[in-house]
């Protein structure tokens, strides 16, 4: 896809998800790989209900600032996310209800905040580590999620929301709703107790849909 074409994708996918109450005000921020380098960022306190192809942020491979409106703060994250993986090529950040309850919560498991409940979860996210509580747009978020983003595709940041990649704009978005999802059905299943997938299981899917293949990059 060209520029302009991923320009209005971005929008495109942005308003599904503030349709659906993925998103709500200026909550929330994406982004996608630009083919001749570079990337696209929706805007500071931008909403995904109303974004303009023409007004966001346009970076050089550096992350520096071109053109569009001022990027999201939090854009240095997703330039983290990108400078350690190669096959990355779009990212999302939500503020979505159940994975922004679940950061919340006490006790959570810091290397998988989901157990493994549904084979989608597994085939597109593996595993769900937690990020330590750092305020939005703070020069450390970058560096804790280079750290994580060579071995998964999804994190989540405590009492924030998660940060989610896919090869392209729309694999990341479709891994944003489906872990979103999944947070979801765990909340309405919890009082009830689960039945989980077994170690066999999830095993055959990492094999058969192998998540993070790709070298992290140079």
């Amino acid at each position: 896809m060209n520029e302009l074409q991923l320009r209005e994708q971005m929008v495109t996918l942005a308003s599904s998800m503030f349709m659906r109450g993925y998103s709500s005000g200026g909550a929330g921020n994406m982004s996608t790989r630009l083919p001749e380098g570079g990337f696209l960022v929706t805007p500071t306190n931008s909403s995904f209900g109303s974004l303009d192809p023409s007004t966001l942020s346009k970076l050089d491979a550096q992350g520096q600032w071109l053109s569009g409106e001022k990027p999201s703060k939090e854009s240095l994250m997703h330039l983290a996310f990108y400078r350690q993986r190669a096959d990355i090529g779009g990212i999302v950040h939500l503020h979505s209800t159940s994975l922004t309850a679940l950061s919340c919560l006490p006790n959570l498991d810091p290397d998988d905040c989901l157990p493994p409940i549904t084979p989608y979860f597994v085939m597109r996210t593996g595993k769900l580590p937690l990020i330590r509580y750092l305020r939005p747009g703070h020069p450390d978020l970058a560096d804790e999620v280079a750290k994580l983003a060579p071995d998964h595709n999804a994190m989540l940041l405590a009492n924030h929301g998660p940060v989610i990649g896919g090869t392209t704009l729309r694999e990341a978005t479709f891994n944003a709703e489906e872990l979103e999802d999944t947070a979801r059905i765990w909340f309405m299943i919890r009082p009830h107790g689960m039945n989980m997938l077994n170690d066999e299981q999830v095993n055959e899917l990492k094999t058969r849909f192998s998540v993070n293949t790709t070298p992290p990059a140079p």
